[in-house]
């Protein structure tokens, strides 16, 4: 049967049906590998977008750790006049030059011995910041005991906002363009960022910042997925961890911004600090002119009269001359010109079989990582030691343990691949959570019972040593979680498909100022439960494929193409699969079944009989000896 195609088409049969060509392949889906190598694979023009898409990523490190500043707690002393110490009930050290009560996380006095909680009844306090600012949201509008809700309800404004964002920007990107969304995140993060420093109150400032955190997402979701898409796919990660790098330096550098910021004469500091890092968002206004919309989105949606104005510019900047080019991109996009664009939205994933599973996977790893970051990070802290102006220890513990996990990311990364390296991180971040929530409690209850004092100090530096694992790999599985999401989501979704896990990055996120509002209330059931889907992440990790090194998907077609690779060597997958062929001559059938099958086959002959030639081919079938057989039978 193989060969009788080539002869029926040098001598067609009677009846006039010639069997149907193959389709020649097409190019234009195949971007990685046809279109961008033939215009210069990631030429100059592509690294000028790509330093485009880092400038930014500092000045969002700066806005997305703002808080730790606009909204951190001041220390409080209570301020008495010195006639009315008789009328005073309370400690006497709480009078003037006395120690500083300190407030706890949740904006309540917090002090030693019979001073606790007295600083809220005072008639007049004093409220002091330590972290580089004179004055901030929490001391301009004494957001302190009974107001300290509102400190929480801020916090959460600009998550929430990032949340909402993510999801609804990123479907914006798929339906109208990346750029579209970048250009207008931009603007109106300079609206909306500018008018927080001139709020009145807390609940303009509160309602400014959700717009601020919804901007941002937008800003920041359009950024990953045009770098990603500017990529071959040899450079997609190293690209993406620059990006990295330069927002933990946003990060790193926002103490020595604030300080700057302290002694700005005739207006209050904080909302210089926050005029400072939103202005430099002004320079991404020329983006409109000098940043171009993504040509994978252009092709994948069929944009394919923009397509050919942008291959040709590309070409020219990358110094192509695409008038001799061989492999005919160009030829074959002229073919598709009268086709209409066609858009997707991430609704379309519930149709895929393996694409949605993949992605919510992911989303359970993105929430998980950024949930159990906060409970190391809360075990961290030493709640006797206070931070001081001149060092941020919980700060500067937090950001470097953030540049160690990128450091280490891109050697782990190259090894392992992207699947090996998160179930390895995955792995790390349950046995620490593991380790800090099981071991401890061990060595205080069967261990060193007499010892008070030395069981205290190993509890907590091994708290402390499990809690910068743990920060550290948690941190990893955050970051490596997105980027595997934006390489197997098709470029027709991707926006909504990164926008999911993003969002589920913010939820965790969430969890933070969330216990903070709770005053830690059932913070160890919380560690439990996220140390219990680290467990359920690495089972399902195993199902995820491995993008290490494969094009980037295009159509949901293409995303269904991702599968997990077999754990079984080619070879021995062949001999599971191959069929052995049994002699059964010796096997003869009874006189019931001989006349139940040959009645059947004399109705299945009639029924041959009666089906004409033109029916049988236009089903798929195959003409033999001037007949015609449908497929099937």
């Amino acid at each position: 049967m193989a060969h009788s195609r080539p002869e029926a088409h040098e001598h067609p049969p009677e009846n006039g049906f010639t069997p149907l060509e193959r389709p020649a392949l097409r190019m234009l889906p195949h971007i990685d590998g046809c279109v961008l190598p033939s215009l210069g694979g990631f030429g100059r023009h592509q690294k000028q977008l790509v330093v485009l898409t880092w400038i930014p990523a500092l000045f969002i490190g700066f806005s997305q750790f703002s808080d730790h500043f606009l909204l951190a707690q001041p220390n409080g002393t209570c301020v008495m006049p010195a006639g009315n110490y008789s009328n005073w009930t309370g400690s006497p050290l709480l009078a003037i030059g006395a120690p500083a009560l300190q407030l706890g996380t949740n904006g309540t006095a917090e002090g030693p011995g019979d001073g606790t909680g007295l600083l809220c009844a005072c008639e007049e306090q004093r409220l002091e910041l330590q972290t580089g600012l004179l004055q901030n949201v929490v001391t301009k509008w004494h957001l302190v005991c009974d107001s300290a809700w509102k400190v929480h309800i801020a916090k959460f404004s600009l998550l929430v906002g990032s949340i909402f964002g993510y999801l609804v920007m990123g479907v914006m990107a798929d339906w109208f363009g990346r750029h579209p969304v970048l250009i207008l995140s931009a603007l109106f993060m300079l609206v909306f960022g500018l008018s927080v420093a001139f709020s009145i109150n807390v609940t303009m400032f509160s309602t400014l910042r959700f717009f601020e955190g919804f901007c941002l997402a937008g800003l920041a979701l359009s950024l990953y997925v045009l770098r990603i898409e500017l990529c071959l796919p040899g450079w997609r990660f190293s690209m993406t961890m620059v990006a990295s790098f330069l927002k933990v330096g946003g990060q790193l550098l926002m103490p020595g911004v604030a300080s700057l910021c302290r002694h700005w004469p005739n207006g209050d500091d904080w909302q210089v600090l926050q005029i400072v890092i939103i202005s430099p968002f002004v320079l991404m206004l020329p983006y409109v002119w000098i940043f171009p919309e993504s040509l994978r989105w252009l092709l994948a949606t069929q944009h394919y009269r923009r397509s050919k104005a942008m291959m040709l510019r590309i070409a020219r900047k990358n110094k192509v001359d695409m008038t001799t080019e061989p492999s005919g991109v160009l030829a074959e996009l002229e073919q598709e010109l009268h086709k209409k664009p066609q858009r997707s939205c991430i609704v379309k994933m519930m149709s895929t079989r393996n694409l949605w599973k993949n992605i919510v996977v992911l989303c359970v790893n993105s929430l998980t990582g950024y949930g159990i970051h906060h409970c190391f990070a809360r075990s961290m802290m030493d709640p006797e030691a206070q931070p001081t102006a001149l060092c941020h220890t919980d700060y500067y513990t937090m950001a470097g343990i953030a540049v160690a996990t990128c450091l280490a990311l891109c050697p782990a990364v190259g090894l392992m691949g992207r699947r090996g390296g998160l179930l390895t991180f995955m792995i790390i971040t349950a046995l620490a959570s593991l380790l800090q929530l099981g071991l401890l409690n061990l060595i205080g209850k069967y261990s060193l019972r007499h010892d008070t004092v030395l069981r205290d100090t190993l509890n907590r530096k091994f708290s402390v040593a499990f809690s910068i694992i743990g920060m550290f790999s948690s941190h990893a599985v955050s970051t490596l979680s997105i980027f595997f999401c934006a390489e197997i989501t098709p470029t027709v979704i991707r926006g909504g498909g990164l926008g999911l896990v993003l969002a589920s990055a913010g939820f965790g996120m969430l969890t933070a100022p969330i216990m903070e509002l709770h005053n830690q209330k059932g913070y160890f059931l919380h560690h439990v439960i996220f140390a219990c889907c680290t467990l359920l992440c690495i089972i399902c990790l195993l199902l995820l494929p491995e993008p290490r090194g494969q094009p980037l998907p295009e159509s949901l077609a293409d995303g269904e193409t991702f599968t997990r690779q077999t754990l079984l060597h080619p070879g021995e997958q062949h001999l599971l699969l191959v069929k052995y062929e049994r002699d059964y001559s010796r096997v003869h059938d009874t006189p019931l079944h001989l006349t139940a099958t040959g009645g059947t086959t004399a109705a299945v002959a009639t029924a041959l009989a009666a089906v004409p030639a033109s029916y049988s081919l236009a089903t798929g079938g195959e003409v033999i000896g001037n007949c015609a057989i449908a497929n099937g039978v």
